[in-house]
């Protein structure tokens, strides 16, 4: 199977990335609509994964001008594929762009461990948001940018 990612603009892509978040957060994960789409979805920087056999939009994720890492969603199909690592490649492909010297997640605390695989690391407290115990987690964009290198994929705008 092959991917293509690319760097989507919300006005452009909006009723694709709303597609996904809404099978992944609002249904699955029952979060309200009301606080999976926020104002910040206008001025971050959205990556759209589709697989390229079907052309189906598969995944999303963003990235705001500040370098906050959030949104990522994989429908359920293909999970097992390990697309969130091209998301994440492209995110900080993004940062690198934008001279950010940092990117920070907040992070679902059984995902805690999975995010230090990319030298993301626990800054804070645990704490609540949206009903789910997080973790905001920090890394330095040259080591972020090294995982990206490794990446093997398709990158458009």
């Amino acid at each position: 199977m092959s991917y293509s990612i690319s760097q989507v603009k919300w006005q452009q892509a909006a009723p694709l990335l709303k597609n996904i978040r809404e099978k992944v957060f609002v249904c699955e994960r029952r979060i309200p609509k009301k606080i999976e789409f926020d104002q910040g979805d206008r001025t971050a920087y959205h990556m759209l994964v589709c697989d390229d056999e079907n052309q189906e939009p598969i995944a999303t994720g963003r990235i705001t001008p500040q370098g906050e890492i959030s949104r990522i969603a994989v429908v359920m199909g293909y999970r097992s594929k390990k697309i969130d690592k091209y998301i994440m490649q492209g995110l900080f492909r993004v940062a690198d762009s934008l001279a950010l010297k940092e990117v920070f997640i907040s992070s679902p605390l059984e995902k805690v461990e999975y995010f230090t695989q990319f030298d993301f690391y626990p800054i804070g407290s645990v704490y609540m948001e949206a009903g789910m115990p997080k973790q905001r987690m920090a890394c330095a964009i040259s080591r972020a940018v090294k995982h990206a290198e490794k990446a093997k994929y398709y990158l458009s705008h």
